[in-house]
C-alpha cells in the first residue's frame, strides 16, 4: 500500500512493551509512538484491574503519569464513557435493517439524518455520536462485503480517507475493536494478481511486522488455506532478513523447498501457479514479492560462491549494476550443505514451478555447479546434484566458454573420483554415476538417464530427451568413448562388503549396464575377475543388483555379442576359483571357524553355477547352430559343493537374502529334484524346531568331547560290547547337523557291522536317526558313502567303489546291497530313502543328458530321413526312448521291492507262514473267532518282515501318486498273487488300478486276465465303490464270455485260480449273487458236457448246484458239513473238468456260507 508509507505504525518494540505491560520500555517511547498506544493505555488505566498486587499498583501510577502529559487522553476518556450497552443494541438493529433493506439503503438507526457531510458531522459531534458515526460507516462496509461474495471491491470513505480525522477515527476503531479475522480465509488464491490481494498482503504484512512472533503462524495459515502465496513469501523474506545466518540454510530456502518438494500436491500446484503468473506479468519491479524472492535467493547463492577476491554483493538500490567477475575456486566445507539445498531449490523452481532463470541467475548457478567442494560425504552429494542439474537443465550452458567450463569440471570429476571415494568414506561416489550416464548415452537409453536424474534430485521433473543431445555428444565423443568406459570400469575397485545398506550408484550398476550392452566382449575386455571379486565382497542384506548382474553375466558367457563373431563372449569363473569360495565348508571340520568367505558369497556363487548349467542346457540348440560348445562344470565339482547345507543356511536368512532363497529353490527343483524331497523338508523342520533347542540344552561336555576316532573304536568293539557305542551315538544325537558332519564317514563305514545278529534295535534306530540328520546337510556325499558301505561282503572279491555319477546312471545299484539289509528295518528305511532320491536324480540326469547331446547326431539323422517336415522325428524318438528307460527303471525297482516283501526260504523253514502274514488284516476282519485271529495277527505283525513290508508300501504309494503310469506298468507286468493282499491293503493309492483293470482284462494273455481278476477281487473288498461294482460286473461278464471260447486245458487254467475271486465279489457286492451263481452253473454244465464218460459222477453235482441256487437256505446246514467245506468229496478223479466241478461246488458253498453268516 504505497499511499500508507507516510503513516506511523506500531513498532515491534512498542508492541512487545504493550503486550508485556513493560512500564519502563513504555516510558522510553517517543510521543508519536506513544500516541498509537493511547486507546489501550487509557482503557488499562480506567478499568478495574484483576491484578490487585502492589507491583501493579505502582505500574499503574507510572502509566497515569505517562498519560497525564498527553492532551488526546481526554477525548479517549470521553469515548470510553458512553453507554456501550445501548450502543450494542442499536448496532444490532442497524445490522438487521441493512440486511433487510440492502446495503444501498440510506436509513440508519445509529445516526439520524446527516445535515452535513460525514467529516463535518464527525468534527461537530461529541464522543458518543462519533462512535455511532464510525460504527455506522463500518457496518455499511461490512454489509457491502457480505454482498460481494468474497470478491474484492473498492469503496471510498470520506471519514476514513481524511488525514485530518485519521487519529480520532483510529481511536474509535480501537475502542470498537474492529478486527477482520477473515483476511486470509477470504483472501485471493493469487494475491499479486489483483489490487485487493495486494492490499490484503500489505495489511497482514504490516500487522506481522508489528508482532513478528506471529509471522510464522500467519504463514502457516497461508499455506493451510492455499491463499495469498505472496504474503507467505513476504513474511519469509522479513523473517530471513531479521534472522540471517551466514553458513546455515536460510528460512527462505527451506520454506520454498518445502512447498515445491513436499507431499501435498495441492500446495505444490498453488505455489507453482504463483511462480508462473509472476513471470507473465510485465510489472516485474522491486515491489513484486516474486522479484524480491528471486533477488534474495541470488544474493544467498552469490554469498557462498568461492572467490579469489570478494565479489561485491549488489543491493536492491544497485539493481542495474552488474557484479564484478571473479575467478572461482574451491567451495568452503561449511557452505556445501547450503549449496546443495540451493541447487535442489532451483531445480524445483525450474522443473516444477516453471521458473525461467535470467542470464545473471544462469551464470551464477553454473558457477556454483562447477565449483569444487571438499572430499566429504556432503561434497559427494553436492557433485552428484550439480551433475544431474546440468543434465536436467542443459539450457544453463549457452556459450562456448560455459561449455568449456563444464567439460573441464567433468574432467576434474573423473580425475578426483577415486580420491573422493577414499577420503570421504562414501562407497557410492559420483564416479559410478558418470560411468552409468556414459553407458546410457552410448546405448541411447535416454529415458534411463532421465530416471537417474530424477531419482538423484529427489523430484519428478519433465526432461525432454531432445535436450540431452548436446550432452550426449560431449559424453560419447569428448569425455567417455565406449572403449574408455569399458577400460575404466574394469579398473574401478569393487565395493567392499556390498549390501543393500549401501545406497546410491555403485560400480555394480555400471558393470551391469556394460554387460547388458555387451561392451566388454565388443572391446575384448575381460570382466570375469571383477565380477568374481565383487561376489566375494558381499554381505547381508543382499544388494538387489547382484542377481541381475549374475544373470546378465551368464548370458554374456553363452551368447555371443554378434553372429559374425561367435567367439566374442566373456569367460566363465574357473572351477578352482569356485572351490576357493567353499574352502572350509567342503571338509566339514569347524565349518564356521574356517570359512574365509561369507555365506552370501557362497550362496551367490551357488546361484551362478546352477543358473549357468540351466542356461547352458536351455541354449543347447542355439549354441549348436553357432557351432559353439561352452564348457560345462564337471560333476566332481558339483559333488564337492555342499548344496543342501548352503540351502539350509539360506532358509534361516530369507529376510536378508531377498529373492535369492526362492531362486535357489527353483533351480534345485529343476536340476536337483532329489534334494527337494518332501520328507526331507519335514524331517528338517523337526530337527530345527523347538525339540532341537531343548536337546541343545542337554548337551554336556562329554558329548562334545567324543571324536570320530573314539566312535570308530567303539564300533570295532560292537561284537563284544554294545554299551560304549550306544553311549557315544546317544550323545551325538544332541549335536546339530553341521557338527555331525565329521562323524559321517565313521557312521556309514560301520553300518555293515550292524547287520550282524545280536545288535540291539536301539543302536540301529539311533544310527538311522543320525543318518537322517546328516541327510539334511550333506545328502549326496552321504548317500555315496552309505551305498558303498552296505555292499555285500564277498570273500576274495574286491568291492567296487561307486561314484555319484554311477548311482545316477543306475539307481538300482542301491538295491544290490547286503541281503541282510532287507530284514533290518532301520537300515532298509535308509536304503529306500536313497533309492527314491537316486530315481529322481536319474530322471534329471537323463533329461540333462538328452539336452546336451540333442544336436550331436542330428545332421546324420536328418540326412537319413531326407523328408521335409520330419526333422523333429529323431528328437521325439530320443525323448520316447528316455521315457521308456525311466519307466523300465522305475518298474524294475518296484518289482525288486515287491520281491523283497516275500518271505525267503529260510523264513519259511523257520515257521513263517506267508499266507497268514500277508492276509492277517483280512483274517482279523473275517474270522469267526476274533480273539484267536487278533492274537495271530499280532504275532505276525511283530516281525522284521512286516516292518519292511510297511516301509516298502509307503515308498510305492509315493511313487504311484507321483506317476500313476508306474502303477499301470507294474500291474501289466504282474507280480506274485500272494502279494495282492499286502499291496491292496498296504498301498493307499492302489485304488487307481480300477481305472486300467478293464484294459488289463482285455489283454490276450491268459495270465494277465487271471491277475486282473484276482487284483479286482481284493480291490472290491478294500474299496466297495460304485466304480468297483461296475468293473466287477464287467469281470463276471468277461468270465462268461471266456467260458464259451476257451479250450478244456485253458478253461481249467483260467477258472481254477479265478473262481475264489467270485466269493470276494459276492462279499463286496451282494447284488452280483444271481449273476455269479448263474455263471458257476454254466461252468459246471460245460464241464459236464465235456466228460460224457463221467456223467454219472458229474450229474449229481450239477443237480445239487441247481438245487442250491433255487433254495440256498435249505442247504445251509448241509454246507456246514466239514466234507463240503474242505472239498474232500469226489476229488479222487484227476480229470481237469472233474476237479473244476469240485472247485465250483466249493465256491458255491463258500458263497452260501458267507451269505448265511452275513444274514
Amino acid at each position: 500500500m504505497t499511499e500508507c508509507t507516510s503513516l506511523q505504525f506500531v513498532s515491534p518494540f512498542a508492541f512487545e512493551a504493550m503486550q508485556k505491560v513493560d512500564v519502563v520500555r513504555l516510558a522510553s517511547l517517543s510521543d508519536p509512538e506513544l500516541r498509537l498506544l493511547l486507546p489501550c493505555l487509557v482503557r488499562m488505566a480506567l478499568c478495574a484491574p484483576a491484578d490487585q498486587s502492589q507491583s501493579w499498583a505502582q505500574d499503574k501510577k507510572l502509566i497515569l503519569r505517562l498519560l497525564s502529559g498527553v492532551e488526546a487522553v481526554n477525548s479517549i476518556v470521553a469515548l470510553l464513557s458512553v453507554d456501550f450497552h445501548a450502543l450494542e443494541q442499536d448496532a444490532s438493529k442497524e445490522q438487521q435493517l441493512r440486511h433487510k433493506l440492502g446495503g444501498g439503503s440510506g436509513e440508519s438507526i445509529l445516526v439520524s439524518q446527516l445535515q452535513h457531510g460525514l467529516t463535518l458531522e464527525f468534527e461537530h459531534s461529541d464522543s458518543p455520536r462519533r462512535l455511532r458515526l464510525v460504527l455506522s460507516e463500518l457496518l455499511a462496509i461490512m454489509n457491502k462485503v457480505s454482498e460481494s461474495n468474497g470478491e474484492f471491491f473498492f469503496k471510498s470513505s470520506e471519514l476514513f480517507e481524511s488525514p485530518v480525522y485519521l487519529e480520532e477515527a483510529a481511536d474509535v476503531l480501537c475502542i470498537l475493536q474492529a478486527v477482520c479475522r477473515g483476511l486470509i480465509k477470504n483472501g485471493e488464491r493469487q494475491d499479486e494478481e489483483s489490487l485487493g490481494g495486494r492490499r490484503r498482503t500489505d495489511a497482514l504484512r504490516f500487522l506481522c511486522k508489528m508482532n513478528p512472533s506471529q509471522a510464522l503462524k500467519v504463514r502457516g495459515m497461508v499455506v493451510e488455506e492455499c491463499h495469498l502465496p505472496g504474503l507467505g513469501v513476504a513474511l519469509t523474506l522479513d523473517h530471513t532478513k531479521n534472522e540471517a545466518c551466514e553458513d546455515g540454510v536460510s528460512d527462505l530456502v527451506c520454506f520454498v523447498s518445502g512447498l515445491l518438494l513436499g507431499t501435498n500436491a495441492k500446495v505444490r500446484t498453488w505455489f507453482g501457479t504463483f511462480i508462473r503468473n509472476g513471470q507473465q506479468r510485465k510489472r516485474e519491479t522491486s515491489s513484486s514479492v516474486l522479484w524480491q524472492m528471486r533477488r534474495q535467493l541470488l544474493l544467498e547463492l552469490m554469498g557462498i560462491l568461492p572467490t579469489v577476491r570478494s565479489t561485491r554483493i549488489v543491493e536492491e538500490a544497485d539493481v542495474d549494476m552488474e557484479p564484478n567477475v571473479s575467478v572461482y575456486s574451491g567451495l568452503k566445507e561449511e557452505h556445501v550443505v547450503k549449496a546443495s539445498a540451493l541447487l535442489r531449490l532451483y531445480c524445483a523452481l525450474m522443473g516444477i514451478a516453471g521458473l525461467k532463470p535470467t542470464e545473471e541467475e544462469a551464470e551464477q548457478l553454473l558457477q556454483l555447479m562447477t565449483s569444487r567442494p571438499p572430499a566429504t560425504p556432503a561434497g559427494v552429494r553436492f557433485v552428484s546434484l550439480s551433475f544431474c542439474m546440468l543434465l536436467a537443465f542443459s539450457t544453463l550452458v549457452s556459450t562456448p566458454e560455459q561449455e568449456q567450463l563444464m567439460v573441464v569440471w567433468l574432467s576434474w570429476m573423473i580425475k578426483e573420483e577415486a580420491y573422493f571415494e577414499s577420503t570421504s568414506g562414501v562407497s557410492a561416489s559420483f564416479g559410478e554415476m558418470l560411468l552409468l550416464v556414459a553407458m546410457y548415452f552410448h546405448s541411447n537409453q535416454l529415458s534411463a538417464i532421465i530416471d537417474l536424474v530424477c531419482s538423484t534430485l529427489g523430484m519428478k521433473i519433465v526432461i525432454k530427451p531432445s535436450s540431452l543431445s548436446r550432452m550426449k555428444t560431449i559424453f560419447t565423443q569428448e569425455i567417455f568413448t565406449e572403449q574408455v568406459v569399458t577400460a575404466h570400469a574394469v579398473r574401478v575397485p569393487v565395493t567392499s562388503n556390498l549390501s543393500a545398506n549401501i545406497t546410491g550408484f555403485l560400480p555394480i550398476h555400471c558393470i551391469y549396464q556394460l554387460l547388458r550392452s555387451r561392451s566388454f566382449t565388443k572391446h575384448k575386455v575381460s570382466i570375469k575377475d571383477w565380477i568374481y571379486r565383487q561376489l566375494c565382497e558381499t554381505s547381508t542384506p543382499l544388494h538387489p543388483q547382484l542377481l541381475p548382474l549374475i544373470d546378465v553375466y551368464i548370458n554374456s558367457i553363452l551368447t555371443p555379442a554378434s553372429k559374425s563373431n561367435p567367439q566374442a563372449t566373456n569367460q566363465p569363473v574357473t572351477e578352482q576359483e569356485i572351490l576357493n569360495i567353499f574352502q572350509g565348508v567342503i571338509g566339514g571340520d569347524n565349518i564356521r571357524l574356517n570359512q574365509r568367505f561369507s555365506i552370501t558369497a557362497q550362496l551367490l556363487v551357488l546361484y551362478y553355477i546352477l543358473s549357468y548349467e540351466e542356461a547352458l542346457l536351455a541354449n543347447t540348440k542355439t549354441l549348436a547352430a553357432m557351432q559353439r560348445k561352452p564348457k560345462s562344470y564337471s560333476s566332481s565339482l558339483m559333488d564337492q559343493i555342499p548344496i543342501k547345507f548352503l540351502i539350509r543356511q539360506a532358509q534361516g536368512l530369507q529376510q536378508e537374502l531377498g529373492g535369492l532363497h526362492s531362486a535357489l529353490l527353483r533351480l534345485l527343483a529343476t536340476n536337483y529334484p532329489h534334494l527337494c524331497i518332501v520328507d526331507d523338508w519335514i524331517c528338517e523342520e523337526e530337527i530345527t524346531g523347538t525339540d532341537a533347542l531343548l536337546r541343545r540344552m542337554l548337551l554336556t561336555n562329554n558329548a562334545k568331547n567324543h571324536s570320530p576316532k573314539q566312535l570308530q573304536e567303539a564300533f570295532s568293539a560292537v561284537p563284544v560290547n554294545h554299551t560304549q557305542v550306544m553311549q557315544i551315538i546317544e550323545h551325538l544325537t544332541l549335536l546339530s547337523a553341521s557338527e555331525l558332519i565329521p562323524y559321517a564317514e565313521v557312521l556309514t563305514s560301520n553300518m555293515n557291522q550292524l547287520l550282524n545278529s545280536g545288535v540291539p534295535r536301539r543302536i540301529l534306530q539311533t544310527v538311522n536317526k543320525l543318518w537322517m540328520v546328516l541327510n539334511t546337510v550333506m545328502p549326496r556325499r552321504l548317500w555315496v558313502m552309505t551305498v558303498n558301505a552296505l555292499q555285500p561282503s564277498i570273500k576274495f572279491v574286491r568291492q567296487q567303489k561307486y561314484t555319484q555319477n554311477d548311482l545316477m546312471i543306475d539307481p538300482l545299484i542301491v538295491l544290490r546291497c547286503d541281503q541282510r539289509v532287507h530284514r533290518c528295518p532301520p537300515l532298509m528305511d535308509i536304503t529306500l530313502h536313497m533309492l527314491n532320491g537316486y530315481l529322481l536324480a536319474s530322471k534329471a540326469y537323463l533329461s540333462a543328458h538328452l539336452k546336451e547331446t540333442a544336436e550331436q547326431d542330428r545332421p546324420s539323422q536328418n540326412n537319413t530321413i531326407g523328408l521335409v517336415g520330419q526333422t523333429d522325428a529323431p528328437e521325439v524318438t530320443r525323448e520316447e526312448l528316455k521315457n521308456a528307460l525311466l519307466a523300465a527303471q522305475d518298474s524294475a525297482a518296484v518289482q525288486i521291492l515287491l520281491e523283497i516283501c516275500l518271505p525267503t526260504e529260510e523264513e519259511k523253514a523257520n515257521g513263517v507262514n506267508p499266507d497268514s502274514l500277508l492276509r492277517n488284516v483280512q483274517s482279523v476282519i473275517t474270522t469267526s473267532t476274533p480273539n484267536k485271529g487278533i492274537e495271530e495277527g499280532e504275532d505276525n505283525l511283530l516281525c522284521n518282515l512286516r516292518e519292511v513290508q510297511c516301509l516298502i508300501c509307503c515308498l510305492l504309494h509315493q511313487m504311484y501318486i507321483a506317476d500313476p503310469n508306474i502303477a499301470k506298468l507294474v500291474h501289466f507286468q504282474g507280480y506274485p498273487c500272494e502279494l495282492l493282499p499286502l499291496t491292496v491293503a498296504g498301498i493307499p493309492s492302489m485304488h487307481i488300478c480300477l481305472d486300467f483293470i478293464p484294459e488289463l482284462i482285455a489283454q490276450p494273455e491268459l495270465e494277465k486276465q487271471i491277475f486282473a481278476i484276482q487284483l479286482l477281487s481284493h480291490l472290491c473288498i478294500q474299496y466297495a465303490l460304485p466304480k468297483s461294482l461296475s468293473v466287477a460286473r464287467l469281470a463276471v461278464n468277461v468270465m462268461g464270455t471266456l467260458l464259451t471260447v476257451l479250450t478244456q486245458a485253458k478253461r481249467y487254467a483260467f477258472f481254477m485260480p479265478t473262481l475264489p475271486s467270485l466269493v470276494s465279489f459276492c462279499r463286496a457286492f451282494p447284488p452280483l449273487y444271481e449273476d455269479i451263481m448263474s455263471l458257476l452253473i454254466q461252468i459246471g454244465q460245460v464241464c459236464a458236457s465235456d466228460v460224457a464218460t463221467q456223467t454219472r459222477d458229474i450229474d449229481p453235482i450239477i443237480t445239487r448246484l441247481q438245487q442250491i441256487k433255487e433254495k440256498p437256505s435249505g442247504w445251509s446246514q448241509i454246507c456246514k458239513d466239514s466234507s463240503y467245506k474242505n472239498g474232500s468229496r469226489d476229488t479222487g478223479s484227476m480229470d481237469p473238468d472233474v476237479q473244476l466241478c469240485h472247485c465250483i461246488e466249493r465256491t458255491v458253498i463258500e458263497i452260501i456260507n458267507m451269505s448265511v453268516s452275513g444274514i
